[in-house]
């Protein structure tokens, strides 16, 4: 009963300190998940700050499982190379040793019930006020649970008996043995809490009680950084190549790591109790720990980092291109979140580079319509239809697929930017796949005016050239500005191009209205004012994009 008392007051521990982690990372998010996005821009420099991008956002997020997963599926979305997916895990592997810091300068060295429980009710008070600080209220009370949690793990430590240290120290005396159990042990604790934060939190506590020795805590750490790996690893199933060579990156770079800190496991830890003088118990123990997970983090990636392009050649060499790989159909997009932290801000990113992606099939249909316009005849229009019904049907399916993956970002905790800016994404996508449909209905008026024979005159294409051009210029005008906000003077530009759409749209239709009159073929001249409103109505379409643009944060 004693064993189960243990395991019971354990878990309940574990589960405070867990669920305060994920409260106190949700508020940071929605404090500063604009900036976070603002932080991801540098992921596209290089690899130095591609290594800084990945430290900062998992210094932020406490959890280098949920970046690592967020790396996969930007790689696999097309938001970043594999080279620079790897300098951001490099960096991942650093930022989650704040959290064994946190613990081991705040955790070990202050009351911490008396500092947790006033930030807890602290935290309610603000979280519950209707105010515009809410998010600071989680991120307070967040920071209360954790170091509860925390507290409750400490106290249940040294609850166990004689018998059970004398048991563990049995496996503690084993030489290298006990430091390759101890990493296993860490390896299968952090796949179980998908967590390697939290697994290091428990072994610090186990060696600040006496649990265990620092050569065994150690060993135990390391082997959490390789468990970390399995998040990255689920996420790349069913992804593009380049996301499974980017889960690879991550499993590779942690387990060759440790196997040459297993290597020169004893210099090392020499190296890291010269830097970390004191005792070699209690707090003492706690910082040399904290000291070595970020020694072996630290030096994992100065000897990695020269060689971040051999290694994305080793692992393309490893994971082979699928032979005609192309975009999955039918179109697929699923929303990923980390297993302790969900971080949808950044799935809002992922969307937005998706829609951009939708933005270039409306483009590159419309500009397949043009050429075809300009040289109207049974050779260009041959193929056609089938040609953009396929793009028509592969729109359908993004705006159906990005439609459901914003609505389910809507169900986790966004900020108001967020929000509004999702509100207005999803007009994007409404009036993009709307382009699309158009465009196939050009393709079709295009096949009949060459199947039925209905040739439009010269006059009417030289008036219908420039047209199609300042409808071409707005629709790259807003695949420029996708995923930014609109200022008051692009706002105006915007205007202006929609105007000069519309009166020109005014003089073709008069100019078709009026060959009637003359005796041209009826016909021919509504086919030609019908396509003249078809074109007109993708202008509109940009129109609507631009006044959303407008309105994002």
């Amino acid at each position: 009963m004693e064993y189960i008392g243990i395991v019971f007051r354990i878990a309940g521990s574990l589960g405070l300190f867990l669920y305060g982690m994920r409260i106190m990372s949700d508020g940071i998010q929605q404090a500063a998940g604009d900036r976070l996005q603002r932080v991801l821009n540098f992921m596209t420099g290089n690899r130095f700050t591609a290594v800084l991008t990945g430290l900062a956002v998992t210094a932020i997020i406490q959890s280098s499982s949920a970046t690592t997963v967020m790396v996969v599926s930007f790689v696999n979305a097309g938001l970043l190379t594999l080279t620079q997916s790897i300098g951001v895990i490099m960096g991942a592997n650093i930022g989650t040793t704040v959290t064994a810091w946190i613990v081991s300068l705040i955790g070990f060295t202050l009351n911490i019930s008396s500092l947790a429980l006033p930030a807890v009710g602290l935290g309610f008070v603000m979280k519950v006020v209707k105010w515009k600080h809410r998010d600071l209220g989680d991120i307070i009370l967040g920071f209360g649970l954790l170091f509860l949690g925390l507290d409750f793990l400490t106290k249940s430590m040294p609850s166990i008996s004689a018998d059970t240290i004398s048991f563990i120290g049995r496996f503690s005396n084993l030489g290298f043995l006990s430091t390759l159990l101890g990493a296993g042990i860490g390896v299968v604790i952090t796949i179980i809490l998908h967590s390697s934060s939290a697994s290091t939190a428990i072994v610090l506590t186990m060696a600040h009680g006496g649990l265990i020795g620092f050569p065994m805590a150690a060993a135990m750490i390391l082997g959490a950084n390789i468990g970390t790996t399995i998040d990255a690893a689920l996420a790349a199933i069913g992804t593009k190549t380049a996301a499974k060579r980017a889960a690879l990156v991550h499993i590779l770079f942690n387990v060759i790591g440790t196997v040459l800190a297993l290597i020169f496991f004893n210099p090392l830890l020499s190296l890291v109790s010269f830097i970390t003088p004191g005792p070699a118990d209690g707090v003492g123990i706690a910082n040399r720990l904290a000291m070595f997970h970020t020694m072996f983090n630290v030096l994992n990636t100065l000897v990695f980092f020269p060689f971040v392009t051999p290694f994305a050649k080793l692992v393309s060499f490893l994971i082979k291109d699928k032979d005609g790989e192309k975009e999955p159909e039918p179109y697929k997009l699923e929303y990923i979140s980390g297993s302790i932290q969900d971080t949808p801000e950044f799935n809002i990113l992922r969307a937005e580079k998706e829609i951009r992606d939708m933005a270039g099939i409306a483009a590159s249909m419309y500009s397949r319509i043009t050429a075809a316009i300009q040289n109207l005849n049974a050779d260009t229009v041959k193929g056609l239809v089938e040609e953009m019904q396929e793009k028509e049907d592969y729109a359908d399916q993004m705006r159906e697929e990005l439609t459901r993956f914003l609505i389910e970002c809507t169900r986790q905790q966004l900020n108001r930017r967020s929000e509004q800016n999702v509100s207005q994404l999803l007009r994007i996508i409404a009036d993009l796949e709307d382009m699309t449909d158009d465009c196939f209905s050009v393709s079709l008026l295009l096949e009949r005016s060459v199947r039925k024979e209905l040739h439009f005159k010269s006059k009417e294409m030289e008036a219908l050239l420039p047209y199609i051009g300042l409808v071409e210029e707005f629709l790259s005008f807003v695949q420029e500005q996708l995923g930014h906000h609109l200022t008051e003077e692009q706002s105006e530009y915007a205007e202006k191009l929609e105007n000069k759409i519309d009166k020109s749209r005014n003089k073709l239709r008069k100019l078709g209205r009026k060959r009637i009159e003359a005796g041209e073929n009826v016909k021919t001249e509504l086919l030609f004012i019908d396509l003249v409103r078809r074109i007109e109505k993708l202008g509109d379409y940009c129109y609507n994009i631009t006044e959303a643009l407008y309105h994002m944060l």
